[in-house]
């Protein structure tokens, strides 16, 4: 059973941002982490309950794969879905890094990048052969955050992250149901369950921007008390009239 205040929230989330309707057939991305494990075991347990009927679909991206057998992380998450109930589809990468490419730090960051969208590329894919219209991905409060700072940071632009957000004229959405839960909440429903997350093989696990990033918003959190809440809420209430508009040389 989830604590109440945090079964609240999730049940909030997926009221302010529509993310679950009957007949959906929903993809759960697997990753292995605490997050995602935390999140199929909670769809499976919310469609026990909800009244309404929709199909789950767990599936795990292989980085390691071989040819006749699924690689160690694979393995590993394959026995804690079954554990929960809920089969897993392993999916075979369709691209991996070069190790040479991790080498440098500029190199690694490019690769993340363009690792985490051939993922996000193969998922989409797969969501539209298995005829799912919701993928349901691990994202929390303190990510919607982090990639709000990474992209104004790093990127030029403002934006983050949404609880929800629609994909090819609305034939596929991303949910996000633990969006208004922190990581530290999650991690403790997760060993609530007995759960352990599944070490990931990336060489560059502790060595990205958005670890970065991350350090940097703990540090706000700390210097400033109620960061975290302020900066969420802000990304709710976008004041367009008192951000930068060119008027294209108009005098005034």
């Amino acid at each position: 059973m989830l604590p109440r205040g945090i079964n609240r929230r999730v049940g909030r989330a997926m009221h302010d941002y529509g993310m679950l309707a009957d007949g959906d057939r929903v993809l759960v991305a697997v990753s292995g982490g605490m997050d995602s494990l935390v999140l199929a075991w909670l769809l499976l347990a919310w469609r026990k309950k909800a009244p309404i009927a929709y199909a789950l679909e767990a599936v795990h991206v292989d980085m390691e794969s071989s040819p006749d057998a699924l690689g160690p992380a694979a393995a590993q998450v394959a026995a804690k879905a079954a554990a929960l109930g809920l089969p897993l589809r392993v999916l075979p990468a369709l691209w991996r890094p070069d190790p040479h490419q991790t080498r440098s730090k500029q190199g690694g960051r490019d690769v993340c990048f363009q690792c985490a969208r051939s993922r996000r590329t193969q998922l989409f894919e797969h969501a539209r052969q298995s005829g799912c219209n919701k993928i349901a991905l691990g994202h929390h409060r303190d990510d919607i955050i982090e990639t709000f700072l990474l992209n104004l940071t790093c990127a030029g632009n403002i934006s983050t992250m949404s609880p929800r957000q629609e994909l090819f004229s609305g034939r596929l959405a991303l949910i996000r149901p633990l969006a208004y839960l922190d990581k530290d909440e999650i991690a403790t429903v997760g060993r609530s369950l007995g759960l352990e997350a599944v070490r990931t093989a990336c060489p560059l696990s502790e060595k990205t921007r958005r670890l970065e990033i991350h350090q940097l918003a703990e540090q706000i959190y700390r210097q400033i008390p109620g960061a975290k809440e302020h900066i969420f809420a802000a990304l709710g209430n976008v004041r367009p009239q008192y951000l930068l508009r060119q008027t294209g040389g108009r005098r005034g």
